[in-house]
């Protein structure tokens, strides 16, 4: 084999670029994962930490802002979850935040930081905070017995003898009713005895409106036709408002003759009232004519056996 000029040195070139590499991705792993960042502590308690590891981030709002340093156990009993916040991060966090742990059905146990009120003063570096826990998994148990309930309850209302059961059985007759002969009409009156009585009630009221109808037209022909009783009645109308208008006629002459009459009248009695004033005038004279007779009956005593003088008025 022919040899390579400056073996060692090439490969010496090549181990140091192999270990500038290594060492140049490690320090962006660092750098990637924050490790040169300040970070503030935040100190999270819970009564269990299953589920949760080093290294696990806690996220705002769906974006990570810290990560799980170091797992502890309390003198109390209780979990210490430390958890490494990005400096630049920390502003989410404010005194009134909540912390939750949850541990769904699928997927991994999340740690999520909620900021309702971000006016108000920002957490402190090692604050310590009491951590939610919602376990969905501890939930299963009373969704499989209230499913088996369910599954029960189901089953008795299915049961040939449940209220359902009759329900369908009584649905199932009267859709036959409606299906039968006499159909929605035995629904509605009961029997077919009934929707039977009915239906000839129906007919013959449909018999006795045809016959009304022929009597109608019988009607409409003797009184609107040409024979009929109103061109007649028309006729007769016509000739009262011909006499009616001779009558207004004579009235007329008959007002002017009583207008003459009611002169005459006026004349009559302006001499009938002549004649009475006349009357008394007579009756005056006459009834002095007979004092003066009377009075010579008296003076001419011979005269007692004549016959008496009578005056009589006309």
């Amino acid at each position: 084999m022919r040899s390579v000029a400056h073996l060692e040195r090439k490969a010496a070139a090549l181990l140091l670029l192999t270990i500038a590499l290594i060492a140049g991705a490690t320090v962006y792993l660092l750098y990637a994962r924050g490790a040169f960042e300040t970070t503030q502590t935040l100190v999270l308690t819970s009564d269990d930490s299953e589920g949760v590891t080093v290294g696990m981030d806690m996220t705002f709002s769906g974006f990570p802002i810290g990560r799980v340093s170091k797992l502890e156990l309390a003198p109390d009993g209780n979990v210490r979850i430390v958890v490494a916040v990005a400096s630049k991060d920390a502003h989410w966090l404010r005194e009134s935040s909540v912390f939750t742990l949850v541990k769904g059905l699928v997927g991994g146990t999340t740690i999520k930081a909620y900021s309702g009120m971000l006016q108000d003063p920002p957490l402190q570096d090692g604050a310590e905070r009491p951590v939610l826990r919602g376990d969905a998994t501890a939930e299963i148990p009373q969704i499989v017995a209230m499913a088996k309930d369910l599954l029960n309850n189901l089953s008795m209302m299915t049961a040939q003898d449940s209220a359902l059961g009759k329900s369908m059985d009584q649905i199932r007759q009267l859709g036959e009713k409606l299906n039968g002969e006499s159909g929605a009409m035995e629904v509605l009156l009961g029997t077919p005895e009934n929707a039977r009585k009915t239906v000839e009630m129906l007919d013959r009221a449909n018999q006795l409106l045809a016959r009304m109808d022929h009597v109608v037209r019988r009607a409409d022909q003797q009184v609107f036709d040409a024979d009929g009783v109103m061109p007649q009645v028309r006729q007769t109308v016509q000739t009262l408002n011909q006499l009616l208008q001779e009558t207004r006629a004579s009235l007329k002459k008959l007002d002017a003759v009583l207008v003459n009459a009611e002169s005459i009248s006026a004349n009559v009695n302006d001499a009938s009232s002549d004649l009475g004033q006349l009357r008394n005038e007579v009756e005056s004279n006459l009834r002095k004519i007979e004092d003066m007779l009377t009075d010579l009956q008296r003076k001419w005593p011979f005269a007692k056996g004549a016959k008496e003088a009578e005056v009589q008025l006309p």
